[in-house]
C-alpha cells in the first residue's frame, strides 16, 4: 500500500499512465489524495465535473488513462470537497499516513495552495506548522501565475482564475514520510520563469509562513531543480522589454 499526495495534474500524467500500462504495474494498492482544488469567492469547492479543476484533470489525464485492469479502485482517488474538507487531513492519516508528497513552489512561494498572505493560515510559525487542510484565499501572485496556464487562456486574465482554493495544510507536508520538491516551471518551454527567484528564496531564505514551502528546509526532502531554474539571474537586453 502507498498513500500519495498528488500535485496539479499536468498533461504529463498521461506519460505516467503510459508507463504503468506498458510495464503492467498493478495500482490496486495505490491511494491518491489531491493536494488542492479551486474554490469560488464563497469558498465553495469546485466539483470534479469542472473541466478546469484539478480533480477533473487528475481523473482525465491519469486515472482514466490507466488500463482498467490495472487501476486502483475509484474510491482511492480522493480530492478535497465541500463535504470532506474539514476532515481531509484526518482522511489521509486514517488511510495510514502519507508515504510521499509531491510539491513545487508557486510564484508566492506557496506549498500546494498554502498561501503566504492568506488570513486562513495566519499565526506564528509553530501554530502554522500544526494547521491542516482548509479553504483559503489565493494570493494575487498565484492568480497572476495561473492566468498564464493553458487552462485559463495564457493571457494574464486573472478574472478567469478562481479567487479561493481548498488545500492541504503545512501539517500534512510535515507528517509525510517522504517528500519530493520539483522546481522546473517555465513559461511554455522558454527560459522565462518567475520560479528562478522564488526557488532561491524558499531554498535559502528564512523558514517562515511568508515563504510556505521553505518548510522543506527543515524536513528530509529530495529537491529536483532544472538547469533553467538554477541558471544565474542576469540582465538579458537582447530579449527586449
Amino acid at each position: 500500500k502507498i498513500v500519495m499526495m498528488m500535485p496539479n495534474p499536468v498533461p504529463e500524467y498521461r506519460q505516467v499512465a503510459h508507463m504503468i500500462n506498458t510495464f503492467r504495474i498493478n495500482c490496486r494498492n495505490v491511494w491518491m489524495f489531491a493536494l488542492d482544488e479551486y474554490a469560488n469567492e464563497k469558498g465553495q469547492i469546485a466539483p470534479e465535473t469542472w473541466d478546469r479543476g484539478f480533480m477533473h484533470s487528475l481523473l482525465a489525464f491519469l486515472y482514466d488513462s490507466i488500463d482498467e485492469d490495472l487501476r486502483m479502485p475509484r474510491e482511492q482517488v480522493i480530492g478535497p470537497t465541500d463535504a470532506n474538507i474539514d476532515d481531509y487531513s484526518k482522511m489521509m492519516e486514517d488511510a495510514g499516513g502519507v508515504d510521499i508528497s509531491y510539491t513545487g513552489p508557486g510564484w508566492a512561494g506557496h506549498v500546494a495552495f498554502v498561501e503566504p498572505d492568506a488570513p486562513e493560515f495566519a499565526g506564528t510559525l509553530e501554530e502554522w506548522k500544526q494547521m491542516g487542510a482548509r479553504v483559503c484565499t489565493l494570493s494575487p501572485f498565484t492568480l497572476a501565475q495561473n492566468s498564464l496556464h493553458g487552462s485559463f487562456g495564457m493571457s494574464g486574465d486573472i478574472a478567469r482564475v478562481p479567487p479561493m482554493a481548498a488545500t492541504i495544510g503545512p501539517r500534512d507536508v510535515i507528517n509525510a514520510r517522504n517528500r519530493i520538491e520539483v522546481h522546473s516551471i517555465g513559461v511554455h518551454g522558454t527560459a522565462t520563469s518567475w520560479q528562478r527567484l522564488m526557488s532561491r528564496l524558499v531554498c535559502h531564505g528564512p523558514v517562515c509562513p511568508q515563504l510556505p514551502t521553505s518548510i522543506h528546509q527543515e524536513l528530509r526532502t529530495d529537491l529536483l531543480m532544472s538547469e533553467t531554474i538554477a541558471a544565474d539571474i542576469v540582465d538579458t537586453w537582447d530579449k527586449g522589454y
